[in-house]
This record gives structure tokens, sequence and C-alpha cells, in this order.
């Protein structure tokens, strides 16, 4: 079935999430080392059909590419090698942390598992992928 895969990228962890086959809602998946995300994301590919990747994109507060970026734009070099044939789509991912946290706190997660820094990455992933998503059904993009 065809999925949309979304990415938050980070140094250490990776969020991933996924969409449901009919590109309508976001699912977070896993937290992944860095390191291993590309046999992750390989492993995923032979089960499921990637159509797309959503990769999460940090901006500053005036739309100018963070610091982090950097390590972004490296990974998405990585992506594109390991994946040729797949799009990928920058989405910006500005304050997709604080909201990983409020969702956490809203649904009721324990302030001990909240800690966990993986659980904020793979929801932070699933923002990022349902915000794009949302502007897709919307026409925005």
């Amino acid at each position: 079935m065809d999925r949309i895969v979304g990415i938050d990228y980070g140094r250490k962890r990776v969020g991933v999430a996924v969409s449901d086959p009919l590109g309508i809602f976001a699912s977070a998946l896993e937290t992944v080392h860095s390191a291993k995300i590309i046999d992750y994301l390989k492993n995923y590919a032979s089960q499921e059909r990637i159509v797309s990747f959503v990769v999460g994109y940090p901006m500053n507060m005036d739309n100018r590419p963070s610091e982090a970026a950097a390590d972004v734009d490296v990974f998405l070099k990585l992506l594109a090698k390991h994946f040729p044939d797949i799009p990928v789509i920058k989405e910006d991912e500005r304050f997709t942390s604080v909201l990983a946290l409020r969702a956490m706190i809203d649904g009721g997660m324990k302030k001990s598992d909240r800690r966990e820094k993986g659980a904020a990455d793979k929801i932070s992933a699933a923002l990022i992928l349902q915000t794009y998503l949302d502007r897709k059904k919307n026409g925005l993009i």
C-alpha cells in the first residue's frame, strides 16, 4: 500500500511517522538512531510502497534555515542517494517539539515517560507529516 513517510531528523535520533494508505492522517511509527535510519527506511520500503518522504526542515522565525538545517541537508542528500525515485518534500518544523510535548501532556502521558526523548521525536515526525497532509488536502500545495 502507498505510504508517505514523515521524518524528524536529528544528529542522534530520527523520529519516523507514516501516513495511512489514503494519505489522510499521520501516525507516529518509531524513533531510530540516526546512524541506522537509511537501513530502517530500506527495510520499511521492502514491506510498504513509499510514495514520498516529508522531512522536517528547521527554520528560524525570520524564515531562514537554522543552524540545524546543515545536518538535515546532509541527510537529504543521503536520502536522495539511497531512494532516487522517491520525492522528498521539506516541511517547516518550527514549533513541532513544543507541540509534541503538548500532545504528550494532553494525551495523559506520565511525566517520567515524557522524559524519554524518543517519544517526542516520533510524535514530532507525525506532526510534521500531518501538517503536510493537511496542506495537501486543503489545496495549499
